[in-house]
């Protein structure tokens, strides 16, 4: 997937990452890049905005028509409500898998068709180091991206046959709002992460590994239960 001459339609490009993975598509050449988000008026300069809401079929369905010349889509809009497992609001889980799972499929089931017709493309998913590790204080958070990294592997082998790629981001912690105030230390700059993800797509590469930590974690689901979580013990 070449980035220089692509028409790209980032969700959720208004901040944090998308906003990073919008100038970083402009600046490798993207002949255009739609830069979606509720409010279209504070995305990045230079990008078409666009208004979209993920949980919002009839605004999917919208931004799908209004932008047929697509070739890259990244799916990058996300919320997380630092839901725990037993003490956190149900409501808060919902609205995670609402928009980190249900909303992704459902622009992508929306532009899989408008990629098909311009030539196959590509998809670039931005998940998480805990698609492949969950966390007791981000339980909801963790379980909708592991549910979006299901769909993604789907995703490749139905979309296969149209040539369409279908790449997934996974990494750790980032210097955006989503953590501000949380007290998490050595985030990730957005910029970097941004830059990473699109010479993978680039690349062709299908799993896109954005540090050390995240890599660490992804090589340690072959070692067990115990090594992921070792505060649990191994069984008497």
């Amino acid at each position: 997937m070449n980035i220089n001459g692509s028409v790209a339609f980032v969700t959720g490009g208004n901040r944090g990452l998308g906003a990073q993975l919008v100038r970083a598509l402009l600046e490798a050449g993207a002949s255009k890049v739609y830069a979606a988000a509720r409010d279209p008026r504070t995305v990045a300069e230079g990008a078409v905005p666009i208004r979209l809401d993920v949980t919002d079929h009839a605004s999917v369905v919208a931004a799908a028509e209004q932008a047929r010349d697509v070739t890259l889509l990244v799916n990058n809009a996300g919320i997380h409500r630092f839901t725990t497992i037993l003490g956190g609001e149900l409501d808060d889980v919902r609205r995670e898998f609402e928009t980190n799972a249900l909303g992704t499929l459902d622009v992508t089931r929306a532009f899989a068709p408008v990629l098909g017709r311009n030539g196959g493309g590509a998809i670039l998913n931005v998940l998480s180091v805990l698609s492949w590790a969950s966390l007791p204080t981000e339980a909801g958070y963790g379980a909708a991206k592991a549910a979006q990294w299901s769909f993604t592997n789907a995703l490749r082998v139905e979309l296969a046959g149209q040539g369409t790629q279908v790449s997934a981001l996974h990494m750790g912690r980032m210097d955006t709002d989503m953590i501000a105030g949380k007290g998490i230390e050595g985030a990730a700059d957005p910029a970097d992460i941004a830059r990473i993800a699109l010479e993978g797509v680039e690349k062709g590469r299908l799993e896109i590994i954005a540090d050390g930590f995240t890599q660490q974690i992804k090589d340690g689901l072959s070692l067990g239960i115990e090594a992921l979580y070792p505060q649990v013990g191994a069984p008497a």
